[in-house]
């Protein structure tokens, strides 16, 4: 039995019509309201569209690595310090959003739909802000910064035109990420599975026809990939906008919610600057792992981005499995039922491990095979198969981790998963891998080993905090 055959709802004739009705409903865009009726078919038609929304986000991931392996290690290490570098941008964007969707998703609960408009509207203000903010500087000291995260000079000089289209344009990370929240907090989850599909069809025509010159486009290098990717997301986030304003049953933005709304945004900013912090303890934590990781050469680097990328196509719809919890959480919370939503927790981690862990012994068992797709460089390859293998050992407590933390975040709680993030990552992860790479001489291996080790203990934490039950009786 599949995942998601064994979370669909089991009618009394043991018929399989009922599961593929819902799949074909979960695709459309379902009209079920998530407080109220079936638990498990309320998980399916959420887990659907949201798991197939991150696998398409995964996409990006993965194509550019696909295309990019051909240019070599320097080109491959250039997309992994520069994405170790927008980690800090992904936290923006994923603790504005995480926010924003609890937000919404417990307005929407509420049945409040008028308010929930509004918080999307000031998220969004937020959004277009911390953008400029960012993007601006970002791109014009791309170079400097790539050579502040330990590249050589041949990267620095080859690389920085990736660096700056995709630090300079990461405005489209954060706004892709906050609209679709908005969507999924109100429980339009098929709406952003098909705007990321825009983005994703985009993505995967101009990636090699900006990388290697193909027909009447320039031959950009590795540059062209981050062009390409930009370009893709970037109107994925103009359909975003036009969504919106054209209204779903759900949520619909009116000329008379376009304007700003103090309280409510200092409530979001309030919930979303922790909920950033903890995205940028965690995801600054991989700055450090890569800056250790450099002491052992380009390779180490590029076999690490190969392996984090494969790993992330796969953690990315088991995210989106967690992101139908939050949902869950905030929508049950605001419609007053509370065990419910811890319900709906439990299940969605116990159907995530199955998945990961099922994920897990294909890439320990296929590791090398795996590799050699994205990458035929001798001196990368081990190293990658190595890193993929040693990751997927803690696939089981990744599912857990992920599903307890987004709970917390959908129910409002963003500082619990702060402080979780804080001794996770900071205080056992990067020591850990300083100790095991350099003091014990297990190199780059060492650095993989510890975020094992770093997950596990973050999901057994989470766990033992989230059966105290106080993030049933947050308010925003």
């Amino acid at each position: 039995m599949s995942v998601l055959e064994s979370i669909a709802p089991q009618p009394s004739d043991g018929s399989a019509r009922s599961f593929w009705s819902s799949v074909r409903e979960a695709l459309r865009g379902s009209h079920q309201d998530y407080t109220t009726g079936n638990l498990n078919r309320a998980i399916l038609l959420l887990a659907i569209p949201m798991v197939l929304e991150m696998v398409l986000e995964s996409l990006f991931a993965v194509v550019d690595v696909f295309w990019v392996g051909r240019l070599g290690a320097n080109a491959v290490a250039t997309v992994g310090i520069t994405e170790s570098m927008l980690a800090l941008v992904f936290a923006i964007g994923l603790g504005l959003s995480m926010s924003t969707g609890a937000m919404v998703a417990r307005r929407i609960g509420e049945k409040d739909p008028e308010d929930a408009a509004i918080a999307g509207v000031q998220a969004i203000v937020l959004g277009l802000l911390i953008s400029l903010g960012i993007g601006i500087p970002a791109g014009i000291f791309a170079p400097q910064l790539l050579h502040l995260m330990g590249a050589s000079p041949a990267i620095v000089s080859s690389g920085s035109g990736y660096a700056r289209v995709a630090l300079g344009g990461c405005g489209a990370i954060i706004m892709l990420f906050l609209n679709n929240a908005i969507f999924r907090g109100a429980g339009d989850a098929a709406i952003a599975m098909r705007l990321l599909w825009v983005s994703n069809i985009i993505n995967l025509i101009l990636d090699p026809c900006l990388i290697f010159g193909l027909g009447p486009f320039p031959h950009l290098g590795v540059t062209g990939a981050a062009l390409a990717t930009f370009t893709g997301r970037s109107i994925g986030v103009l359909y975003q906008f036009y969504r919106l304003l054209k209204g779903t049953e759900r949520i619909r933005v009116l000329a008379r919610h376009l304007r700003l709304n103090l309280g409510v945004m200092v409530r979001l900013l309030r919930v979303s600057l922790t909920g950033m912090l903890q995205f940028a303890i965690a995801n600054a934590s991989w700055i450090g792992l890569v800056r250790i990781i450099s002491l052992f050469g380009s390779a180490a680097v590029a076999g690490y981005t190969v392996a984090i990328r494969i790993v992330v196509f796969f953690i990315l719809p088991a995210w989106g499995l967690s992101n139908a919890a939050a949902t869950l959480v905030g929508q049950n919370l605001g419609a007053k039922h509370p065990e419910r939503a811890a319900q709906a927790v439990w299940r969605t981690g116990l159907y995530n491990m199955l998945f990961l862990g099922t994920v897990g012994i294909f890439f320990i068992v296929f590791a090398t095979p795996i590799v050699r797709i994205f990458v035929d460089d001798p001196a990368v390859i081990p190293i990658a198969a190595m890193a993929l293998r040693t990751i997927s050992c803690g696939n089981i407590g990744y599912a857990y981790g992920m599903v307890m933390l987004q709970a917390f975040n959908g129910a409002g709680d963003t500082l619990t998963p702060t402080i979780v993030n804080f001794f996770g990552f900071w205080v056992l992860e990067i020591p850990l891998a300083w100790g095991l790479a350099v003091g014990l001489h297990m190199r780059s291996q060492g650095a993989f080993l510890s975020i094992v080790i770093a997950e596990c203990a973050i999901a057994v934490a989470s766990i033992v905090l989230f059966r105290r039950g106080r993030w049933m009786r947050q308010n925003i």
